[in-house]
């Protein structure tokens, strides 16, 4: 693969007795949107809190531009280039829109005047710029979602880790969901993607990793993994088989 932004190397994690990560190791390349699958259990969620610093692996590394970040804790992995949104939605519902925004963008500067202006920019880029001065508890179960891509967005990530920002959307909602992380990635974003709607998310992705029981199963094309005899039984069911 050429010029890989993000290496995933043998990273193992255990939680007690529970494997959540085995060995797992592929690459990310530079403007790609990357799809991780597999079914619940899969090892998702751990590989992305490993990815973002929020957990460190038992063994193996991650690299970011060819500079190792496990291990460095979150807020590290932020200010180098990492953004991630979160499955439940963690926006805080006291402050407004903007003021969240505001969270990401004091990542990368001290100063209220240059974090307002960035945040206000994401928001009009994320469609929320008329929710500005609304509080965050205010929003739309879609707009929250938007306003976590929008405040991961104001941290001006390297690569963005997006953790089922389309799941619950309606048809409509999910397509303008997909439209935006298209322009994200025009930005020059690379973007992991969890996901669980496979109609939504296989004509959006680039290539494939699949999980099964925190190991990996097999990467590559949506086209070849949806054939994978393997991915058909462990995941996707017998409505792919043909």
């Amino acid at each position: 693969m050429p010029d890989p932004v993000l290496q995933i190397r043998n990273v193992s994690k255990s939680f007690g007795s529970i494997a959540a990560n085995v060995d797992v190791t592929f690459d990310v390349g530079r403007g790609e949107i990357l799809g991780l699958i597999g079914p619940n259990g899969a090892g998702k969620s751990s590989l992305f809190n490993s990815i973002a610093g929020a957990d460190t692996p038992d063994r193996g590394e991650i690299l970011l531009d060819g500079r190792r970040i496990s291990g460095l804790g979150a807020v590290a992995c932020t200010r180098l280039g990492i953004g991630r949104t979160f499955q439940v939605v963690r926006s805080f519902d006291s402050m407004t829109v903007l003021e969240n925004v505001m969270v990401g963008a004091f990542a990368r500067t001290s100063r209220t005047r240059q974090a307002m202006a960035r945040a206000l920019e994401v928001l009009a880029f994320c469609g929320l710029g008329g929710r500005a001065d609304m509080p965050a508890h205010a929003l739309t179960p879609p707009e929250k979602r938007r306003l976590e891509v929008a405040r991961a967005l104001a941290t001006e990530p390297h690569v963005l880790l997006l953790d089922e920002m389309l799941t619950g959307l309606t048809p409509t909602e999910a397509q303008a969901g997909m439209q935006l992380v298209r322009d994200v990635r025009a930005r020059g974003v690379t973007i992991v993607m969890v996901e669980h709607v496979m109609e939504v998310l296989l004509p959006l992705i680039d290539r494939a990793v699949v999980l099964h029981l925190g190991r990996k199963l097999t990467e590559g094309s949506p086209a070849e993994v949806v054939r994978n005899p393997e991915v058909i039984r462990a995941y996707l069911g017998d409505r792919y088989a043909t």
